[in-house]
């Protein structure tokens, strides 16, 4: 059985570490950065398509259902979480 694609799917949680929000008010903000308000704002008007909204929607998930302690975790093993990074391809 494969995670891949999965929320236990380990490459996706370095994506989530790594991606940046590429526009509006918190542009260059990490997208395990960006606050619950405006996840819930973008959960109710839709979330962007592609990629980008797969990993909001994520993060709203973990951060809405209270488990951002799982975002902490990978925020201290994965070093690309410096505020320098630019993870976006």
């Amino acid at each position: 059985m494969t995670t891949k694609g999965t929320y236990g799917d380990p490459e996706l949680f370095v994506k989530l570490t790594n991606f940046r929000m590429p526009f509006g008010k918190h542009s260059t903000a990490l997208i395990i950065d960006l606050p619950l308000a405006y996840l819930n704002w973008f959960s109710k008007k839709g979330f962007p398509s592609g990629e980008l909204g797969q990993l909001m929607r994520i993060v709203h998930d973990i951060k809405s259902g209270d488990m951002e302690h799982l975002l902490d975790r990978i925020r201290k093993q994965t070093p690309s979480a410096d505020p320098g990074f630019v993870g976006n391809d």
